[in-house]
C-alpha cells in the first residue's frame, strides 16, 4: 500500500484503513494459536461487554468509541478497517493491541524484540466508493477467501460476530448477494489478468 496518505492527525467520526507487516517481512502468525490469540484481542477490545482479567480488573474497551468494519489476517501482514468515533481511539487501540500481541507472541515462540515493522500505518476512507472497494481488497488478500477464516469476509455473507459491524458498508448494496458477487467478478478479472500475463511472458 502507498504511503503517502498515511494519517499523521486522526479526526473523530471517519473511517481509517489500518495495517502493518512484520520486522523485515518475518511472519507475525505462525499458526492457528496466533490467529485465534489476534482475534481474540481484538474482541477483548471491542465486544459489547467489558471483559475482565483472572483478578477482575477490566481490559481496555473501545465498543463506544471505536469499531471494526473490516480485517484480514496474514501470515506477515494484517488489515483493518476502522470507523471512530472519538479522534484518539484508533491510536490508543492499536498500542493496546500490537503491545499485547508482541508480549504473546515474543513469549510463545521464544523471541525478543520487536515483532511489527514500525508503528502502524492508517489512510482515511472519506467516500462511499472508497469503502467498498477498501473492503473488498481487505478481503481478497487471501487467495482463498472465500473460506478463509481470519478475516470477516464471512460476516458479511452471514450473521456477524459481535465485534464485527458490517452494516455500513452492506447498506451501500442492494442485497448480501450483491457484495458477494461485487468481491468474486474482482477476483475473476485479476484471474484473467494473471492468466494474460503468464502467456504473454511466460511466467
Amino acid at each position: 500500500m502507498p504511503t503517502k496518505n498515511v494519517a499523521k492527525v486522526f479526526v473523530q467520526n471517519a473511517y481509517y484503513h489500518a495495517y502493518n507487516r512484520g520486522w523485515n517481512l518475518g511472519k507475525i502468525f505462525i499458526d492457528e494459536a496466533d490467529y485465534n490469540y489476534f482475534e481474540y484481542l481484538l474482541a477483548r477490545h471491542l465486544s459489547p461487554d467489558p471483559v475482565t482479567d483472572k483478578f477482575g480488573k477490566e481490559y481496555k474497551h473501545f465498543y463506544n468509541e471505536v469499531q471494526l468494519m473490516a480485517y484480514c489476517l496474514m501470515s506477515n501482514h494484517f488489515h483493518i478497517l476502522f470507523y471512530q468515533y472519538d479522534e484518539s481511539a484508533i491510536t490508543r487501540l492499536m498500542t493496546s493491541l500490537m503491545t499485547a500481541y508482541t508480549a504473546y507472541f515474543n513469549k510463545r515462540h521464544n523471541r525478543r524484540g520487536s515483532l511489527f515493522e514500525s508503528t502502524y500505518k492508517a489512510v482515511w476512507i472519506g467516500r462511499d466508493e472508497q469503502l467498498q472497494h477498501i473492503t473488498r481488497y481487505i478481503h481478497l488478500n487471501h487467495s482463498k477467501y472465500n473460506i478463509w477464516r481470519h478475516s470477516s469476509y464471512l460476516d458479511y455473507l452471514e450473521v456477524s460476530r459481535n465485534w464485527i459491524n458490517p452494516r455500513p458498508i452492506l447498506d451501500l448494496f442492494n442485497n448480501t448477494k450483491q457484495y458477494e458477487e461485487f468481491v468474486s467478478d474482482y477476483e475473476e478479472l485479476q484471474r484473467e489478468r494473471d492468466e494474460i500475463k503468464k502467456e504473454l511472458y511466460g511466467s
